[in-house]
């Protein structure tokens, strides 16, 4: 799995860093960023749910 944000969709809601921060992280500029691109099997759920509460559907998944 590897969560990749669209930063031309992002609108730096950080519903997905409230979720998950051990994989999302909100920058300066206001937008969500990716800190961990292969997060373990323990974060995945997690990581869905993230996808699932972004308002733009910002975040995607890449498959392994």
């Amino acid at each position: 799995m590897r969560p990749i944000v669209d930063k031309d969709l992002c609108i730096g809601d950080g519903a997905c860093v409230e979720i998950c921060p051990e994989v999302f992280e909100l920058r300066d500029d206001g937008l969500a960023y990716v800190i961990n691109e292969d997060p373990g099997p323990e974060l995945h759920d997690r990581v869905r749910e993230s996808v699932e509460a972004c308002p733009t559907e910002a975040i995607i998944i890449e498959e392994d």
